[in-house]
């Protein structure tokens, strides 16, 4: 049987984020992909024109409607009311949350109401979090990583893997932080900035290998394979044709 997904999020009208990228990475890896809107916006690579928020009350009866979920991977948010109704209508199942705080044009997509409900009302339910450098910095106080991460350790959030796509290394390498341990890192190619929906690829691909049963250490490793190959074929597809013979 297909393991089943539950994801909550924002649609994106140019398919690269969201969950268009969310549908597309779960069915792709053989999983059934549910799905609750929160927003619907319209966003080119360029940034975001317009974004409307779905009801509290309906976010949640998506949710309610999807009924047994072996996973979730929740994005956009957008407001206090509707993280509250998520986190009252979220599944017994593990959860991969995504801070989507703002788009990758800087557009913001979740207010300060609603970061302190995230942090008051979510983590406690998140199996795994997965921040980039600058959503940790947004989530914690300034400091030391380990003592960043430790704050929403302490607030009940079960792992964190800080993303390190932000910082100015030659590669880049992701820290999952889990249990009393030091972090286990992942290290990799930097790949093009170019490419929107790298955040949503890598969580909601973590929580399909959840969903199929992988520890959460080796279901990080295959979303990372998941994303790498993501690269690889829009790497491709943007690869001008050769010339022709003279």
């Amino acid at each position: 049987m297909r393991p089943r997904v539950l994801c909550i999020g924002g649609s994106d009208s140019g398919g690269g984020a969201g969950l268009a990228r969310d549908i597309a990475t779960a069915t792709g890896m053989g999983a059934h992909a549910c799905i609750a809107v929160t927003a619907v916006t319209a966003q080119t690579d360029a940034g975001v024109l317009a974004s409307h928020p779905v009801p509290p009350e309906t976010v949640a009866a998506q949710i309610r409607a999807a009924g047994r979920v072996d996973a979730v991977k929740i994005g956009m948010l957008v407001s206090a009311a509707i993280v509250e109704a998520v986190a009252a209508a979220l599944p017994q199942a593990p959860v991969v949350l995504d801070p989507v705080l703002a788009s990758s044009s800087g557009h913001p997509l979740l207010d300060p109401q609603g970061v302190a409900a995230l942090l008051r009302l979510l983590l406690p339910r998140v199996t795994l979090l997965t921040p980039n450098l600058p959503e940790l910095q947004a989530l914690t106080t300034p400091g030391l990583e380990a003592a960043q991460v430790q704050t929403l350790r302490d607030r009940g959030c079960a792992a964190v893997l800080v993303k390190g796509g932000h910082a100015e290394t030659a590669d880049c390498e992701d820290r999952l932080y889990a249990a009393r341990r030091g972090p286990h890192c992942y290290s990799g190619p930097r790949y093009p900035a170019s490419l929107r929906g790298t955040g949503c690829t890598l969580a909601s691909a973590i929580a399909v290998a959840l969903a199929r049963g992988e520890p959460l250490p080796r279901a990080i490793g295959t979303a990372r394979d998941v994303l790498r190959a993501r690269f690889t074929e829009a790497a491709s597809v943007d690869k001008p044709p050769p010339n022709p013979d003279p």
